[in-house]
């Protein structure tokens, strides 16, 4: 235990040594010729592997099970599990559309739901955050953001929604453990989607624990509270505000998961907003994926997934060595259980159903708040953090009160700051 507290801590400070001083070195991938000889044949015999996909996708769409199983069979003679990005994806998706035809998954799949061994998911972090900004620079604007806000705070109350393993916070605690005065009291309330089995809590009580300890070490007062629930299931009493304190929802790259309008006449997800402006926050801190695969329709939902994983898998393809074990639990983790979801399911089932930050506004908007806007001075050190240490490809830009990270072009994701508007 003592073990994996050091390498969780050692992990989750990589955000504060390396936003301030040297700059963390580009991974650089290895040569293509480590690749072994059947790879070399494969990339031999160029395919258009969109195109496959998509003529896979229309059988499976028009009921042809005979079309789709010899489109599924050409895929797979061009895709790879540990190939370059464009055989990954076709080995994926092929996985994905056969789950749809036969009903069956090899493994059951959720919203929160990994067997990854924490171990894995801290070494998978590690690299991921070292070649690829995206998460950090979520957590950096949404820390930055909240550090601000409670600059003369007696009492920094975190709501969190999605706080799973609470990777966001380290950095946090340790920047308010500065802070002059000395540090607020935080009190943090972890919420998260219940796991199966006996221990419906059991993650997220953790993640309380690990948190517990970061601030003992720097000497930062702290409470922990949890809820493991359906978040349009939560109540206000339930979160226990208290009066007099700075509160802040956060919530990073996960109401996506709560469902929509499409699954109940009272949208859930309008509720769990309503929940936002209910609770009266100082801040609402928000972030999601720039998602436009969320179509009733499978054919129009496939294609643009289809277009959103392939610049996962590019981003991927630029950024981490073809054979790092990290590559291969960043996509599982953040492209393939999604991906299996959007393609393979219906229903209930289907619970990742993103949508576009426009989108998002909208419906923030409607639920009560009004947009905050970020500081400039954050949003420029962003710029100069992804510009000086990561792939030149990555772009940081903003919309008004949005900040948007994107690969060549293509908009990923994007974090904004609201305010409760006065009714």
């Amino acid at each position: 235990m003592d073990e994996l507290a050091e390498k969780y801590e050692e992990v989750l400070l990589i955000c504060q040594k390396n936003t301030h001083g040297e700059a963390s070195p580009n991974k650089t991938k290895p040569a293509k010729g480590s690749s072994n000889r059947s790879k070399q044949q494969k990339t031999e015999q160029p395919v258009d592997m969109r195109d496959l996909l998509m003529q896979c996708a229309q059988a499976v769409a028009s009921f042809d099970q005979s079309r789709a199983a010899e489109k599924l069979k050409e895929i797979r003679e061009h895709s790879s599990i540990r190939g370059d990005a464009t055989q990954r994806l076709g080995y994926h998706l092929a996985e994905a559309l056969e789950a749809r035809i036969t009903g069956t998954m090899a493994t059951p799949i959720s919203a929160t739901y990994s067997r990854t061994s924490m171990v894995d998911i801290l070494k998978a972090y590690k690299g991921f955050v070292q070649a690829c900004p995206t998460l950090r620079m979520c957590y950096f604007t949404a820390n930055r953001t909240i550090y601000e806000l409670a600059s003369k705070a007696t009492t920094l109350h975190i709501i969190d929604f999605g706080i799973l393993y609470g990777f966001q916070l380290p950095c946090l605690i340790q920047a308010l453990s500065n802070r002059d005065g000395g540090p607020p009291l935080l009190r943090v309330t972890g919420i998260e989607l219940p796991q199966s089995g006996f221990r419906p809590s059991e993650r997220v009580e953790e993640t309380g624990r690990r948190l517990k300890r970061f601030c003992d070490k720097f000497k930062v007062p702290f409470e922990y509270s949890f809820i493991a629930k359906n978040w349009e299931d939560i109540t206000l009493d339930e979160l226990v505000i208290k009066t007099g304190e700075t509160t802040v929802v956060n919530c990073i790259l996960r109401l996506q998961y709560t469902p929509d309008e499409t699954m109940s006449l009272n949208s859930p997800r309008d509720t769990v907003l309503k929940l936002f402006r209910d609770i009266n926050p100082d801040l609402f801190v928000f972030a999601e994926i720039n998602g436009t695969y969320n179509s009733p329709f499978f054919l129009t939902r496939f294609r643009e997934a289809l277009f959103h994983c392939s610049a996962l898998f590019d981003m991927y393809e630029a950024t981490l060595p073809e054979e790092d074990n990290c590559r291969t639990m960043v996509e599982r983790e953040l492209i393939v259980r999604d991906a299996m979801s959007v393609i393979a399911c219906e229903g209930s089932e289907r619970f990742a159903r993103p949508e576009t930050y426009k989108q998002w506004q909208v419906r923030i908007l409607r639920a009560g708040f009004k947009p905050a806007k970020l500081n400039k001075e954050i949003i420029k050190h962003a710029k100069e953090i992804v510009k000086q240490r990561y792939h030149k490809d990555f772009v940081i830009d903003n919309d008004n009160h949005w900040m948007l990270q994107g690969w060549k072009g293509r908009v990923l994701y994007a974090v904004s700051c609201w305010k409760p508007a006065k009714k």
